[in-house]
């Protein structure tokens, strides 16, 4: 794989590994600092790059990266934390950091793995072979509730509501600035960033309807803790709508400030309620999960807060 990446104006100041690795989404920062090592990655005019290069704007990098081996999902001892599991669905709690399934730079420790060894032989199919179960995603840095399928059926039903919004997801996040409104809603398209692949944008040519209903809970000095409910599933939607009304992520390297803050690298963005009609039985299931302990040390850094 062969691919140049340009350090644009306002993206400068962050380590080269970390700039890398929120551009190339298929690699972990370790792999990212492996093939600077080795030479895959360098300057374009073929410079080696120091592992702690601070990335510029304007500097232009080469990627000649090995073609990705085949990968097999297999089965691994990884503890999961279950929230819901019957004979047609599993609901976890993913925690951030852990990608959902296996691919180039995640061949493996990934959930699907953990459902894989938690759930044996009883996965749906629909997904493929990489991502059995698995009915929507969740970002690497982002926690929270997560539902896969136990068979074909439930899949199919499960996919349905996703479909006709009957599926319902709630998450809060820590967004940069202090958001005006109460609450709002934000329909913006979202398609493919113009000049990024690897990032989406509200300013795409080719775009898919999006739309997320915010409301805001703490206002800090800089910060807001706000709840979002999608109505739509889009590729980084709450990322990229809170950044399309000038409020990005607190930690959001791809969409936000280019470093780290408060201690953390990573979106600040938990899936903290999903609801939907059970496949089997038709009643309704709403499941709610306590906020995870970076989000609530992020809070306390944050100071004393205005709540709404």
């Amino acid at each position: 794989m062969n691919r140049e990446i340009i350090v644009g104006p306002d993206e400068g100041g962050v380590r080269i590994d970390a700039f890398l690795a929120a551009r190339l989404e298929d690699m972990s920062r370790n792999a990212v600092q492996r093939a600077i090592a080795s030479g895959e990655i360098t300057f374009a005019d073929g410079r080696a790059i120091a592992k702690s290069y601070v990335a510029a704007p304007g500097d232009c990098f080469v990627c000649d990266l090995a073609e990705p081996e085949e990968i097999e999902a297999v089965p691994q001892d990884i503890p999961l934390d279950v929230v819901y599991e019957d004979d047609a669905v599993i609901v976890v709690n993913k925690p951030r950091g852990m990608v959902v399934h296996p691919a180039p730079g995640h061949p493996d420790g990934t959930l699907v793995n953990a459902l894989l060894y938690h759930c044996a032989a009883s996965l749906s199919g629909v997904g493929g072979a990489m991502r059995p179960g698995i009915v929507h995603r969740l970002d690497k840095d982002t926690s929270g509730l997560l539902i896969a399928a136990k068979s074909d059926e439930a899949h199919r039903v499960l996919s349905d509501q996703l479909r006709d919004r009957s599926l319902t997801r709630v998450y809060e996040a820590v967004a940069i600035g202090r958001i005006g409104q109460d609450e709002g809603v934000i329909d913006a398209p979202i398609g493919r960033h113009p000049a990024d692949r690897k990032r989406m944008s509200t300013s795409a040519k080719v775009a898919r309807d999006a739309v997320t209903y915010f409301n805001v809970l703490t206002r800090y000095n800089g910060f807001t803790h706000v709840r979002c409910r999608l109505e739509t599933g889009r590729t980084h939607q709450i990322r990229v709508h809170l950044t399309s009304i000038g409020h990005p992520l607190l930690g959001d390297l791809a969409y936000g400030r280019k470093r780290g803050d408060k201690g953390i690298s990573g979106q600040c963005l938990h899936a903290r309620s999903l609801g939907f009609t059970h496949p089997v039985t038709g009643e309704r299931v709403l499941l709610t999960t306590e906020l995870p302990g970076y989000f609530v040390e992020v809070l306390s850094k944050l100071g004393t807060g205005e709540g709404v």
